[in-house]
C-alpha cells in the first residue's frame, strides 16, 4: 500500500459530464491505499481461505427481480462483446450480454480461465464481494473522494492523472479504447481487455492503473454533487468563508436507486473508467469521472482497491 498524505483538492469537473459537476473545494485525511487493483492472485487467496463465493456464482432468486425470465434465474455476468460495426450508443445491450457461468475464475465465459491472468485485475466483483475481500484484508474501500485525490497523484484540477492531453506525444498512459466504440479498437496500448497491474508508469503517488483497466467500486452511494452555498455577509463584516467539507460522503441508499428501476437495486459510484472506455463514447478515462453502478452489478470491467486510514505515514 501507498501513503497519500491527505488535503484539500478541487474535486469533480466542469468539462465533461454533469454528474461531475459542480467543481467543489474539498478536504480528505492521510490514508494508504492499494498501489494496484486487486488481482486475481490477490483475490483467489481470499478465496482459497475463506470459500467465498461470489454473488457471479449464486443464481438470482426470481423474487428479487420482477419480471425476470425463469430461464435467465442462474449464474452468470455480464461480458462484453466486440460488434462488428457501428450500434446505437444509447443501447448497451449491443455490447454486453449476460452470459451463464461467467465469473471471476472465468471471465469471458465458462470456457475461459485465469491462465495467464494471475497479475490482471479480478473483474466481475459485485460491490458485496469487494467489500467482503476488504473486511477479510482488514481494510475498507475508499470513498469518492478519497479515490479521486489519490487518482490525480498531487495534481490538482487537470483533466487527466498525468496533466491535460490524453496522450501526449501520442504515448499510451493508461488502458482504454483507442478509436471508435465498440467495434474498431485501435490496440494503440497493446490490450484488448484488461492488462496486467502496472503496466504503465504509477501517478504521483505511486499508484498504478488508477486510470482505465477497470472501473473500482467506492464506498459512496451515488448522488449528484451538492450545489455550492453561497456566501452570506455578516452585519459588519465582509463575507464569510465557506467552509471546506472533510473527508466528504456521497448520497444516502434512498437517494441512489434509479427510479427507472423496477428492482429498486442502490448503486454505488465507480471511479476511474476502463479499458472500454474511448472518446467517442466514454471520456471517464479521468480522476473527476465517476459512474453509478447497482451493487448486485458484475460485469469483465469492473474490479476494486482497498485503503486503510490514519493519520500518520508510519501508523501502519
Amino acid at each position: 500500500m501507498m501513503f497519500v498524505p491527505g488535503g484539500t483538492f478541487a474535486m469533480g469537473s466542469d468539462r465533461f459530464y454533469p454528474e461531475e459537476a459542480p467543481v467543489r473545494t474539498v478536504r480528505v485525511d492521510p490514508f494508504r491505499i492499494d498501489e494496484t487493483p486487486v488481482t486475481n492472485a490477490d483475490f483467489a487467496r481470499f478465496v482459497d481461505a475463506t470459500g467465498y463465493r461470489t454473488v457471479a456464482e449464486i443464481a438470482p432468486d426470481p423474487a428479487d427481480y420482477p419480471g425476470l425470465a425463469a430461464e435467465m434465474a442462474k449464474a452468470g455476468s455480464l461480458v462484453f462483446h466486440r460488434t462488428r460495426g457501428p450500434v446505437d450508443l444509447h443501447d448497451p445491450s449491443g455490447w454486453w450480454s449476460f452470459v451463464f457461468d461467467a465469473d471471476w475464475r472465468h471471465p469471458y465465459g465458462p470456457d475461459s480461465s485465469l491462465d495467464g491472468l494471475d497479475d490482471h485485475p479480478v473483474v466481475h466483483v459485485a460491490h458485496a464481494d469487494a467489500a467482503a475481500y476488504a473486511d477479510w484484508a482488514g481494510k475498507a474501500l475508499p470513498t469518492e473522494a478519497e479515490w479521486e485525490f489519490a487518482a490525480r497523484g498531487g495534481l490538482d484540477g487537470t483533466d487527466y492523472a498525468w496533466g491535460d492531453e490524453l496522450a501526449p506525444d501520442g504515448e499510451m498512459l493508461a488502458n482504454y479504447w483507442q478509436g471508435a466504440f465498440p467495434f474498431a479498437n485501435q490496440l494503440l496500448d497493446g490490450y484488448e481487455r484488461t492488462s496486467p497491474v502496472r503496466t504503465y508508469a504509477a501517478n504521483g503517488y505511486g499508484l498504478f492503473d488508477m486510470i482505465g483497466n477497470v472501473w473500482e467500486w467506492t464506498e459512496d452511494w451515488f448522488a449528484l454533487p451538492p450545489s455550492p452555498k453561497k456566501k452570506t455577509a455578516k452585519r459588519g463584516s465582509g463575507p464569510s468563508p465557506c467552509c471546506v467539507p472533510a473527508n466528504p460522503r456521497g448520497g444516502t441508499r434512498r437517494q441512489s436507486v434509479d427510479p427507472q428501476d423496477t428492482a429498486r437495486i442502490a448503486r454505488k459510484v465507480l471511479k476511474g473508467g476502463s479499458h472500454l472506455c474511448a472518446a467517442n463514447y466514454c471520456q471517464r478515462y479521468r480522476p473527476a469521472a465517476r459512474h453509478a453502478q447497482a451493487i448486485d452489478s458484475a460485469t469483465s470491467h469492473i474490479g476494486f482497491r482497498c485503503v486503510i486510514r490514519g493519520d500518520n505515514e508510519h501508523n501502519f
